[in-house]
């Protein structure tokens, strides 16, 4: 009688996330499809899933207050956020349209006049970012996913501490999943009382109610740092040291950082601004002033992602850059689960005659990831794309190089969890030589990689390339 009810019961639950499932018009054919494995495959557990992770939402409150107060930002921000009359001047003819629809998520166009420089290590890394802090005579704004309590993250929050006691006006912003041991660290405390004003981005306080009202796993995933309105650093690295205490066994941690000054740099703090009106009701937008071009600067456009932008911008971006390209694209990623519309693209452009060459760790810490990116490689392989697995670590870094020219930067990796679920921040420039400096790094990340052959992938065994298909059929909702 008990098992007749607990049937019945889950048959009305399931019957209920169906009809829910098939009412959302913002999902995909492949994503309502492997909910509809998830939900009937795992008895109840199947519904429990998809009630804590199914919805793509931050709570209806939230994403208004949210999109209101980028809104009011982005508005009033003028000439900061570019003009669209110099996407025809600025970039050459065969980049336009990558350039144009990156204006299209957050309405920032192309700013001219800017000028870069790839840091070579963590250590470099670290050595510039507390430089610029410890030179700061304004404000610092700094904003990151994982921030440790390592060598790395307390030369950071010391920097800080430091420019808060001369008078520099502090911001730093922590997830509240990446960084939650340092928000309840002695260390937050101490920046706390020497004055640097601290924020939880999506705090996980009061944990029941972000279950009712959105998702727990929703996470602002960008790295942004501001220095004087004059310096931003953008890439892939956390605030944390390569060596990655809290997934050591995959260490260390090969990440690309970029030190950008220009326009750009106002992009950048617009998002920022953003985030941190979002986590405290405070608006800075008086703060983003404009930034005096270099004559002998490049054209780079900020782009921001997440939860409260339209639906597919990341893989429709990706996808046009990749569409652009006419003789070389090198990508490198950590989380390869891409959607049809990335997938096609790579495949179409090595179709086409385009060289395309990916980049993946041969170790990941995500096991489920790593299945679902292998069941692609077939694909891609048949296609004509190069793919290689470095062995040097946890391949963290996040990048694109189309034909040596173009380049994109930043938080975003390429799978759903970026396209859909985090808060992501990249930075897409046209410059010969930055773009070759990244060329250069990717072709370091090549050297240290083994390649992966069709013939090798053909051999899989079955289990294996059984695992990696059952994996990769409930990608979409990874």
């Amino acid at each position: 009688m008990h098992v007749n009810i607990l049937l019945g019961l889950h048959g009305v639950i399931v019957l209920t996330f169906t009809l829910r499932i098939l009412l959302r018009d913002d999902l995909s054919p492949p994503a309502r499809l492997a909910w509809f494995v998830v939900l009937n495959v795992v008895p109840f557990g199947g519904s429990a899933i998809y009630f804590l992770f199914g919805e793509i939402d931050l709570g209806k409150k939230a994403k208004q207050a949210r999109r209101l107060v980028s809104r009011n930002i982005y508005d009033h921000a003028g000439d900061l956020k570019g003009r669209e009359e110099d996407v025809s001047t600025d970039i050459s003819r065969q980049y336009r349209s990558v350039f144009r629809y990156g204006a299209s998520i957050n309405g920032f166009y192309p700013v001219n006049g800017n000028r870069a420089a790839l840091m070579a290590d963590g250590e470099e890394t670290l050595e510039r970012m507390v430089a610029d802090i410890d030179a700061a005579k304004h404000h610092v704004h700094m904003l990151c996913y994982i921030w440790l309590e390592d060598h790395t993250g307390t030369d950071l929050a010391e920097a800080l501490i430091r420019a808060t006691k001369r008078g520099v006006i502090c911001r730093a912003v922590a997830d509240g999943l990446g960084s939650r041991r340092l928000i309840k660290s002695a260390l937050w405390q101490r920046m706390k009382d020497a004055g640097v004003k601290l924020a939880v981005a999506l705090p996980l306080d009061r944990p029941l109610h972000t279950i009712l009202t959105s998702r727990l796993d929703l996470r602002n995933h960008r790295k942004i740092t501001v220095i004087d309105g004059k310096i931003t650093y953008c890439g892939s690295r956390n605030y944390a040291d390569p060596e990655f205490l809290v997934k050591a066994r995959y260490a260390p941690w090969v990440d690309i950082m970029v030190r950008f000054e220009g326009p750009i740099v106002a992009q950048n703090q617009l998002l920022f601004v953003s985030d941190w009106a979002q986590a405290t009701g405070e608006t800075l937008e008086d703060l983003v002033e404009p930034v005096e071009p270099f004559k002998d600067g490049f054209p780079a456009q900020a782009l921001g992602f997440g939860p409260v932008e339209r639906r597919g911008a990341t893989p429709q971006l990706f996808s046009t850059a990749i569409a652009c390209a006419q003789e070389q694209i090198i990508l490198s990623t950590p989380y390869f689960v891409p959607d049809g519309t990335v997938l096609d693209a790579l495949c179409t452009a090595a179709l086409r005659g385009v060289r395309v060459t990916l980049v993946f760790p041969k170790r990941n810490d995500s096991k489920i990831v790593a299945a679902a990116s292998k069941s692609y490689y077939l694909k891609l392989l048949e296609a004509g794309c190069e793919i290689y697995e470095y062995k040097g670590g946890l391949l963290h870094a996040k990048t694109l190089t189309v034909d040596g020219r173009l380049g994109l930067v930043g938080s975003s990796n390429l799978d759903i969890r970026s396209f859909d679920l985090n808060f992501e921040n990249n930075i897409l420039f046209q410059d010969e030589s930055l773009a070759g400096e990244i060329y250069e790094r990717q072709q370091v990340y090549i050297s240290g990689a083994d390649p992966v052959t069709l013939i090798h992938v053909s051999n899989w065994p079955y289990h294996r390339r059984i695992w990696n298909n059952i994996i990769a059929t409930i990608g979409p909702i990874l």
